[in-house]
């Protein structure tokens, strides 16, 4: 191999995904992810059942990664994992293999923060994909996290607004939940949000001062709103599901946007760059469009593969800090609470 090239293993597991991806110079290799169906039948992420999965994926989805690349674990330049935020135990097995692997190869080991992994995943070589120069804003949206950052550059982010109670998620799953859908219920509101009336139903939307968010409001109000309708009328939730899904999914994205609007106002940047889950969201791509024609906005939008939990992400901000020679020493530890 040319020693011109840097492979950059990422190693992600904060979660219930275990990944693992190869990037040469950036570009992506082999992106591999082993999701975790155990969790479905306790509609949300069970973290003991997560870490177990954990240990029993991470050797087989590494070693795929490997051979997809084409490539042997002696051609690696570096080992980059996420450091956090995100479950303990989750977080213990990536941290515990990636330091192994650096130790036995004997090659830098590099840790990432899991929030920036998301928003630098914009800059993932990928044919056709536009870069957001700098500054911009980026809204991270997830199961967990909900946050608008200003970029300065690759490692120089401030966060300007965040949520004071659920994330942007949590509130589709929860909501999806109440309506008896299965998990995670993002999705399934989505798909069926096309085919209802987003303006059939309306709920309130949580007054906060500011660029933070809040959603814990709306799903009270969607738990009521159901409770009220099914005692009027048993059948409610199935004669109307399109319609009820079309109308959260309304609010959730007004909600975003809402604050999206300030954030630009406030700062002048009109760059946005979404990552996170919930960036996959229909109804939010569709809202930044909008956006771009009647506020003059450039907005960024990853590729599907690189919005929910993934490796390439981390493999970036790997490449990225390994030509910075930023690296960690065997001490690292996870951290589950890591601020960006």
């Amino acid at each position: 191999m040319s020693s011109k090239n840097t492979y950059i293993l990422g190693i992600e597991s904060s979660c219930d995904d275990t990944a693992a991806a190869i990037l040469c110079n950036g570009k992506v290799l082999s992106n591999v992810v082993a999701n975790q169906a155990i969790h479905e039948k306790y509609g949300g992420v069970v973290p003991e059942l997560a870490s177990r999965a954990h240990q029993q994926n991470i050797v087989p989805v590494v070693d795929q990664a490997i051979k997809q690349a084409g490539i042997t674990l002696e051609d690696l330049s570096a080992v980059a994992f996420t450091q956090g935020p995100g479950l303990m135990g989750s977080l213990l097995v990536g941290t515990s293999f990636a330091k192994s692997l650096a130790y036995g190869l004997n090659i830098p080991l590099i840790d990432v923060n899991h929030m920036q992994a998301h928003i630098l995943a914009h800059f993932i070589e990928k044919e056709g994909s536009e870069k957001p120069a700098f500054p911009f804003l980026a809204m991270t949206i997830s199961g967990g996290h909900t946050q608008i950052v200003r970029v300065d550059d690759y490692f120089k982010m401030t966060v300007i607004g965040e949520t004071i109670d659920d994330a942007v998620g949590e509130a589709f799953d929860k909501s999806g939940k109440i309506l008896g859908l299965g998990y995670p219920a993002g999705p399934e509101i989505d798909k069926r949000a096309k085919l209802g009336n987003p303006k059939a139903f309306k709920f309130t939307k949580p007054q906060v001062a500011g660029l933070n968010f809040s959603f814990s409001g709306l799903k009270t109000a969607v738990l009521y709103f159901v409770q009220k309708k099914l005692k009027e009328n048993p059948q409610f939730v199935n004669e109307n599901l399109n319609d009820v899904c079309a109308s959260i999914q309304y609010t959730i994205v007004e909600i975003l946007m809402d604050k999206l609007k300030i954030a630009v106002k406030e700062t002048g940047i009109n760059r946005i760059a979404i990552g996170g889950g919930v960036s996959a969201n229909s109804g939010v791509r569709d809202a930044l469009k909008e956006a771009e024609n009647s506020h003059g906005w450039a907005s960024f939008i990853p590729p599907f593969e690189f919005t929910t939990d993934n490796a390439a992400m981390i493999a970036i901000v790997g490449h990225l800090k390994y030509l910075n020679k930023e690296y960690a020493n065997q001490t690292v530890m996870a951290t589950a609470r890591l601020k960006l």
